[in-house]
């Protein structure tokens, strides 16, 4: 007869019998319990981990292909916006040429003059709608040169004067003295330009204009703004789209043009609503791109 084993107490783990050859291994069962929860949980924790990292992939592959549709688009508007100001422009020099003449024959007519200016103004309107056009599709690399700030914002604020004047809009120009940047002036002038014409807009009944600047360790900051209503959410994401306009007469290319500035210098531009009301734009141009320049 085959001797009969005795059980294990009720209290204690019943151990488990692995048999590798001809050796026999006890191996308690909350051991392998225990293995077996850490391991999943590890693997629980690495699979989350790398779900979080395909979906960070694939958020980035979309904003790549949204950015490259986008520059596509660009590209081709540009091909287009060129071709059509050149047309406009050829066509509108000798009426510029047309209008002087008439101008000095009308001298003495006072109501003829009114009229005509009025003409002018509407062509004056235009070339700036050409002009939009030619920096939209111009993609020229910067011509880089030193320059005072504070010269070129009087500047722009000069040849706006009348305009600024008749909205009753107070300038306010917070720029160090002697502040000197190394940039392409002319693409700065357009860009500080169609921002300030942009700020009159939102103020048609009066206002504040406060143009500043500011260098620091990371580069060159100049901030227009305004007074006026501030930015909806929706002109907030679309404010540099070309052809985006909520006025009813313009191109919608004016900050368009300033955002190719930005980017043409290696920086950005970017609009917020200030505390007491109102918007800011700022161009800013990084140090490296500055110290690259030089």
């Amino acid at each position: 007869m085959l001797p009969q084993s005795t059980p294990p107490p009720a209290d204690e783990p019943t151990p488990l019998r692995v048999f590798r050859g001809d050796e026999a291994a006890e191996v308690d069962l909350s051991e392998l319990l225990d293995a077996w929860q850490t391991a999943t949980t590890r693997l629980e924790h690495t699979h989350a981990l790398l779900q979080e990292e395909v979906a960070r992939l694939n958020s980035e592959l979309e904003k790549k292909n949204q950015e490259l549709a986008r520059k596509n688009r660009m590209a081709d508007l540009g091909e287009m916006a060129s071709h059509v100001a050149h047309e406009v422009r050829n066509n509108l020099t000798p009426v510029t040429l047309y209008l002087s003449l008439l101008r000095r024959k009308m001298a003495s007519d006072k109501a003829g003059l009114d009229v005509l200016q009025k003409v002018e103004a509407g062509f004056t309107a235009l070339e700036a709608t050409v002009n939009d056009l030619l920096s939209f599709s111009a993609h020229r690399q910067p011509q880089w040169g030193p320059f005072l700030v504070g010269d070129l914002v009087e500047e722009v604020c000069d040849s706006l004067a009348p305009q600024l004047d008749a909205q009753a809009i107070d300038v306010e120009i917070d720029v160090p003295p002697h502040t000197s940047l190394t940039a392409d002036r002319e693409l700065l002038r357009r860009a500080l330009l169609n921002l300030t014409l942009n700020a009159m807009d939102a103020m048609p009944q009066g206002g504040e204009l406060v143009i500043t600047s500011y260098e620091g360790t990371t580069g060159f900051e100049i901030e227009v703004a305004d007074s006026g209503p501030g930015l909806t959410d929706e002109q907030q994401k679309r404010l540099f789209e070309p052809f985006y306009s909520t006025k009813e007469t313009g191109t919608g290319l004016g900050l368009s043009v300033v955002a190719h500035v930005a980017e043409a210098h290696g920086g950005s531009i970017t609009a917020v609503n200030c505390p007491e009301g109102g918007a800011a734009f700022t161009i800013k141009i990084p140090r490296h791109a500055l110290g690259a320049a030089a």
